[in-house]
């Protein structure tokens, strides 16, 4: 080593020729600033796949080469309008005889297959866009937190669109601020059941089994979960009431309620400890109804009035009284809010926006608080497709890593549930509830189908 060189100078330069040599090796994809970004879509249509395809293409350095579904019907309506794609029912067979063609995939499936894909995509290489909630399953968390890791030079993001109104930014520099005081403590509301009904949700009645949809292939639509029959209410999209494969009402949204509060304070990275109270009984195959969830982070710092913060979960239309978090009469601008106690005020935050500012039982428009900047417009979408041509953005709002934090406490929440009224202490990095066995064994994991399994960086 030459003597006008530290050890610590010749570590990272070599770390950084290594990183840029990374970005043009074979096994992680093109060099792609000056290029388009192929995209191969998973999940052409359902309930979001169509959207996020439609986004993403778009974007005028992107194009859709090829999808990937298990539905003869989407695949049918989406070839339509990329008739060179190429085409397959199996994502398996997308990587394995056509990874050479795309750079980046977009996974738009249901939420039980979405860490063998996403993990699979990370290992070979290609950048990722996931719809929320990112994963199902406890132990996926740090299975996807490893395969980004492993890949930090490629880029994610999670399906939080949101962020893109300008009220939920607005409300994430109100938070960093710290002009309301110190964090009490965060209420969050969910609206409606996991068992509802309706479109996006099954009314948790068990029905006989009946055959798979006409071109619907179940057998690759169960993925990893366990052999099950196909019963009403259950694929296409009422999925997300069901234990083995959604995560109910408040996993589904969870990313959009819960993201502002990780953007403004990095100091919320995992709950220790979670406590669900339902009146539910049986959840063999349904995720619970009428959920109060409460999370407990520890903090630290000048912005938590103590040394934990704890975050309060409703479901199915329950609310906290309006006295108890701050604010005066009148009615909540949404079903789904989040909640933020301050010592010096409340934030009450609806999805897209209206942000109020409660002080003193009176209300003032958030947007109208001083020093705001003004808030430019941008696509979520195309933020991602930038970054993966390594363009710098500053509107990379969620990437995996952040999407994570904001799944995590959704998936204990309603998995807690089937321990009612327990308290669960939980620890992320050994993943395991330390204080109940049981609950480890049964809540954390499951045994995946052979040739499904997430992929292990």
């Amino acid at each position: 080593m030459h003597a006008g060189i530290t050890r610590r100078r010749f570590i990272a330069s070599t770390v950084a020729a290594a990183g840029v040599a990374a970005l043009s090796h074979p096994a992680f994809g093109r060099r792609l600033r000056d290029t388009k970004l192929r995209v191969l879509s998973i999940g052409v249509v359902g309930t979001i796949g169509e959207a996020d395809r439609h986004q993403v293409r778009s974007h005028p350095d992107a194009e859709i080469v090829g999808l990937c579904d298990i539905d003869a019907k989407a695949m049918e309506k989406a070839s339509k309008e990329h008739p060179d794609a190429f085409r397959c029912e199996d994502y398996r067979e997308a990587f394995d005889r056509h990874g050479d063609k795309f750079d980046a995939v977009i996974v738009s499936t249901p939420d039980h297959s979405h860490c063998a894909i996403m993990t699979l995509a990370l290992a070979r290489g290609k950048h990722v866009y996931g719809q929320k909630p990112l994963v199902q399953q406890l132990e996926e968390l740090e299975l996807l937190r490893r395969a980004v890791d492993v890949r930090p030079h490629l880029a994610t993001q999670t399906g939080a669109q949101r962020i893109a109104h300008a009220p939920r930014r607005a409300a994430v520099d109100i938070l960093r601020s710290g002009g309301l005081g110190k964090v009490i403590e965060v209420h969050v509301t969910y609206g409606g059941s996991a068992v509802a009904g309706g479109f996006y949700f099954a009314d948790g009645t068990l029905g006989e089994p009946i055959p798979p949809p006409e071109g619907f292939n179940y057998d690759l639509w169960l993925n990893g979960a366990a052999d099950a029959p196909c019963r009403p209410q259950m694929v296409q999209r009422q999925w997300r009431s069901w234990f083995d494969y959604g995560g109910g009402q408040i996993a589904d949204w969870v990313v959009h309620t819960t993201d502002v509060l990780f953007y403004a304070f990095p100091e919320l990275q995992s709950p220790t400890r979670v406590c669900t109270r339902t009146p539910t009984r049986d959840m063999s195959h349904f995720h619970a109804r009428n959920v109060l969830s409460t999370l407990t982070y520890p903090v630290s710092g000048e912005r938590f009035a103590n040394s934990t913060c704890n975050f309060y979960f409703y479901d199915t239309e329950m609310k906290p009284d309006r006295a108890m978090v701050g604010v005066g009469e009148g009615k909540w601008p949404s079903g789904i809010l989040t909640i933020v106690v301050c010592e010096g005020g409340t934030l009450v935050l609806a999805p897209e926006g209206p942000l109020e500012i409660w002080r003193d039982g009176q209300m003032t428009d958030g947007m109208e608080w001083p020093g705001l900047p003004a808030y430019e417009s941008f696509n979520h979408w195309h933020a991602w497709v930038d970054r993966a041509l390594g363009r710098d953005t500053p509107h990379l709002w969620c990437p995996f890593a952040s999407g994570l934090r904001c799944t995590e406490p959704g998936l204990l929440a309603v998995k807690a549930a089937k321990f009612r009224g327990q308290v669960l202490e939980w620890d992320r990095k050994a993943l395991a509830f330390t204080n109940h066995a049981e609950a480890t064994r049964t809540l954390v994991r499951r045994e995946y189908r052979k040739g499904f399994e997430p992929v292990r960086l």
